[in-house]
């Protein structure tokens, strides 16, 4: 699961993903596992069960690691905005690679420089997937 939320109405919504993907029947495994938990006599409640769409953020250290070499849009809780591309993963933070164009050092012009930044989770304010198309 990667997110949960009750909001007004009991209406319940439940959000899962999984490192090899999420079917119809893993949601209606689950969607029927917690009907049987739940007491609708005492509390009437709307129960959904879905999985992650292609833009949902990215939330758990895994999800990041199933996705190492897609580009992803993030940005952090200072504000700073990045679109790079995913190169690796640690358990503190994660690492993002992007190109870019900056003038030459001498002389006019400009050249094309590698860069890099390591970026500690509980600095990420939004981290989502880059559609390509």
């Amino acid at each position: 699961m990667i997110d949960f939320e009750l909001s007004l109405g009991n209406k319940v919504n439940v959000t899962i993903d999984g490192d090899n993907g999420v079917t119809v029947d893993d949601c209606v495994q689950l969607s029927r596992s917690l009907e049987n938990n739940l007491d609708r006599d005492s509390e009437d409640f709307s129960l959904e069960v879905s999985s992650a769409g292609a833009n949902t953020p990215l939330v758990h250290r895994r999800q990041y690691v199933k996705n190492i070499g897609r580009i992803l849009n993030l940005v952090t809780c200072d504000n700073e905005k990045y679109e790079a591309v995913l190169k690796d993963v640690s358990d503190q933070n994660i690492l993002l690679e992007w190109k870019t164009r900056e003038p030459k050092p001498i002389g006019k012009g400009k050249v094309t420089v590698q860069k890099s930044v390591k970026i500690n989770y509980n600095d990420i304010d939004s981290a989502r997937i880059k559609l390509v198309f």
